[in-house]
């Protein structure tokens, strides 16, 4: 009898933690009916003006709230939720909406930790050895490259950089940024890596006509990292015809801090290898999920993914409109500043929701350090090559008020 009493209670609690779920996502339901997608709909402090998404985003008010909310379901029986199968079904909506967000099937997109992870996994995890090269741009963010560097003297390949044109950046044509990255490649180039929009400039690349190129060239892996666009353009992994495309859903997309998501194409699927084997081995063997599993996780920050997914699928009307408005507010604010150039592309189309904004004199650390500390405002600061600008990122927490702050508290700073 007291088995089947511990049953009923196990069946008892199983229930009870659905009914849990069911009430969370009845609340961020009714929360996003309340959300726009203006500066009330997040918990940013009013003192602050927040330009730095590019670096880490803000997450809504309604995706928080459900987070936490799971944090505490959770806690009332740790292994129900995590282990216990409660979860299963959600955490498949929420692996499926990722899908959709790329472009892809759900057994070719895996939920990481962040971009970088997903570029450790593929730089020990890819058919590589002596004689293989692995080739990227100056322009490449060093999360995307640290790990290729890292496992080459082990594993035998060579990395390479190349210097994009940075100085070039504002009359560069899309073509001329394809063409500086397919003239770059050797005979012995195996991997091609690139930003579909670097965090520097903001320069959007071409990756279906450079993936495209690369092969022709004989080049057999080319992986995209999309931190700069998942969130901020449509994309479409299938028809851009990369290998492996990572991004990091923190930012742009505006997900619970640590959470990323990779998709890989068939062939990358059949050759990388799993850093992690973990109980799921044989289970996702064959797909991406195999990659998502990596033992014990936080599931309810999964799950706040999917939140976050359906919060950008709700607010998605005038999304890119909103900051090609943006983009050309700012433009029009420091075109007449003789103290600042652009940095960036000209036009949105070429570029994205980060400004690279030139400073003729000063320096960039000096600059963001006091814009935050005398005004509240948060943007990042470059240096390249004896070069300083301040990257400007807006989100859909921003307006052109925002704007107005940075430019009055630039020309303070400034004198």
């Amino acid at each position: 009898m007291a088995g089947v009493s511990a049953h009923r209670t196990s069946r008892r609690t199983f229930l009870a933690g659905a009914s849990a779920l069911a009430l969370v996502r009845q609340s961020f339901s009714r929360g996003l009916e309340r959300s726009d997608v203006g500066r009330e709909a997040y918990d940013l402090d009013e003192s602050v003006t927040y330009l730095n998404h590019a670096s880490i985003g803000t997450i809504p008010r309604s995706v928080r709230e459900a987070h936490a909310r799971y944090l505490e379901v959770c806690e009332t029986n740790p292994w129900l939720y995590v282990w216990g199968g409660a979860w299963s079904e959600a955490f498949d909506e929420a692996h499926a909406a990722a899908a959709g967000v790329l472009g892809v099937t759900e057994d070719r997109v895996a939920v990481i930790r962040n971009t970088t992870a997903a570029f450790g996994m593929a730089a020990n995890g890819l058919p590589l050895g002596a004689g293989h090269e692995v080739l990227f741009s100056s322009l490449n963010h060093t999360g995307a490259s640290a790990s290729w560097t890292s496992a080459a003297e082990a594993r035998g390949f060579t990395v390479r950089r190349f210097e994009f044109p940075e100085d070039d950046v504002p009359s560069l044509s899309r073509d001329d940024v394809t063409r500086a990255h397919l003239d770059a490649i050797r005979d012995e180039t195996e991997v091609m890596v690139l930003p579909h929009i670097d965090n520097v400039f903001g320069v959007r690349h071409d990756i279906g006509a450079i993936a495209r190129g690369a092969r022709e060239r004989g080049v057999r892996w080319v992986l995209a990292d999309g931190a700069q666009s998942i969130g901020m353009h449509e994309v479409d992994v299938d028809a851009s015809g990369v290998d492996v495309y990572a991004t990091s859903a923190h930012k742009w997309l505006q997900a619970p801090k640590g959470t990323g998501l990779m998709a890989l194409s068939d062939a990358a699927l059949g050759a990388m290898r799993p850093m992690v084997t973990s109980w799921g081995k044989g289970r996702w063997e064959g797909t991406a999920r195999a990659f998502t599993d990596f033992g014990t996780r936080d599931l309810a920050k999964v799950l706040a993914l999917g939140d976050a997914i359906a919060f950008h699928a709700r607010t998605g009307a005038g999304r890119e409109a909103h900051y090609a408005d943006l983009r050309g507010a700012l433009l029009a604010r420091i075109e007449d500043d003789a103290r600042l150039e652009l940095r960036s592309p000209r036009t949105y189309a070429d570029g994205g929701s980060l400004v690279a904004v030139g400073l003729r004199k000063g320096t960039a650390r000096f600059a963001a350090s006091a814009l935050f500390e005398r005004h509240g405002v948060v943007v990042r600061g470059f240096e390249r090559d004896g070069r300083h600008h301040l990257r400007v990122s807006p989100n859909r927490s921003e307006g052109p008020k925002d704007l107005d702050r940075f430019v009055a508290a630039l020309d303070d700073v400034l004198g």
